[in-house]
């Protein structure tokens, strides 16, 4: 099992989404949410790790992006 950190910068458009329940659901990973900053105006961020499947995290990240998240990997 692989795991990654990210930092994903949310639009205000997408914050009442539930992208991170989509995530797990649908690609088969374990999340959890480390820290967050979200405000329904302004949009936010949350740095989540992923744990799973090393192509199946790849997969989430792509999704994340066409989504209209920006996703940055930390370390």
């Amino acid at each position: 099992m692989a795991k990654a950190r990210l930092h994903l910068t949310f639009p205000e458009h997408l914050i009442s989404e539930p992208v991170i329940h989509r995530v797990g659901a649908e690609f088969d990973l374990v999340t959890n949410i480390r820290r967050a900053n979200l405000d329904e105006e302004r949009g936010g961020w949350i740095i989540v790790e992923v744990e799973g499947d090393d192509a199946r995290i790849a997969e989430a990240v792509t999704w994340l992006a066409e989504q209209g998240l920006q996703v940055d990997r930390i370390g």
